[in-house]
């Protein structure tokens, strides 16, 4: 989708802001289409502007991850990162930078998050192997965990309980640990799903010593063998990808009402893909775990529920 030139940039006609947030709904609703179907749940200038933000972190990804990713360098990313301070600056590059300037002066977003994504694709450059859990956390958190910054100063906190004499002293609660977990509760789904394709692509994201802790190799996990230790190591790996996302729950009674719908039937909707990985047997080599619309749709009820009551 995206790579960017070593040559200097010419100057051209960039799309009019309507034009450039349409660009970003078409891309959000293209790649993700869970999360998109949950964004249509916020009012119009918040879904407007998670678009842009979602369609500024999916060309970072295309950076490493895209079909002209083999041509990615240090310097590619230290140009994009150039690209990333002109837009907080208010100085566009890309049609789609159009919205997302826009975005960042409506609301109090903060450049660290997007840097540490660039960061996160750096570790994409170098990298096919995580030793550790707490190698991949830190993976995790760039890639993912980000978004949920990003996300929560759009998406804004609640304040309400806060303007009476006997709580004005409080300090207001910031979902800030919450939006972190969440974002890696995602991405660790995402790895779940996606095991057997980085496989092809030579990447192993499953941390290397919880496969020896149930004795399953390398080799095993690039021939797509579906054994019991590799239902045990992906019952494991479901069970604290489960965990991450419970404790996420319990910051979005922090956030505005009209945001609380959009995150629980996102959350919720995402979490249905481990359901589908249990399935289809824990076999991710040969079998996509998705969801339908239909059984997305029979979530909002309950998300609705939720979002009113907890």
């Amino acid at each position: 989708m995206l790579q960017l030139s070593n040559s200097p940039p010419r100057m051209r006609t960039l799309a009019s802001l309507e034009q450039s947030y349409e660009l970003c709904r078409q891309i959000t609703a293209y790649y993700a289409k869970t999360f998109y179907l949950a964004t249509w749940l916020l009012p119009a200038p918040k879904r407007r502007a998670i678009w842009a933000i979602y369609a500024w972190c999916r060309s970072t990804d295309e950076l490493v991850d895209g079909p002209q990713s083999g041509a990615t360098t240090p310097e590619t990313l230290d140009r994009w990162e150039k690209q990333l301070e002109s837009v907080f600056a208010g100085h566009p590059v890309d049609d789609t930078d159009v919205a997302l300037v826009n975005t960042v002066e409506r609301f109090p977003i903060e450049i660290q998050p997007f840097r540490d994504m660039i960061a996160g694709q750096r570790m994409d450059l170098y990298r096919s192997r995580y030793e550790t859990f707490e190698e991949l956390n830190l993976y995790c958190y760039r890639v993912a965990g980000t978004v949920g910054l990003m996300s929560t100063a759009v998406l804004g906190v609640d304040k309400s309980n806060y303007t009476s004499p006997w709580n004005c002293w409080r300090d207001i609660y910031i979902p800030t640990d919450e939006a972190v977990v969440l974002g890696i509760a995602k991405q660790l789904t995402n790895i779940l799903r996606d095991v057997g394709e980085d496989a092809r692509r030579g990447r192993i994201y499953l941390p290397l010593e919880e496969l020896a802790l149930f004795n399953y190799t390398e080799q095993d996990l690039f021939k797509g063998v579906v054994d019991e230790r590799w239902r045990e190591l992906m019952r494991f790996q479901i069970q604290r990808a489960r965990k991450y996302f419970t404790k996420a729950e319990k910051g979005i009674s922090a956030l505005i009402p009209d945001a609380r719908l959009p995150v629980w039937a996102a959350l919720m909707q995402y979490q249905k893909i481990l359901d589908a990985i249990e399935r289809n047997g824990y076999d991710v080599f040969r079998n996509r775990a998705y969801v339908s619309t239909p059984r997305k749709l029979l979530s909002l009820p309950i998300a609705a529920m939720r979002a009113q009551v907890l």
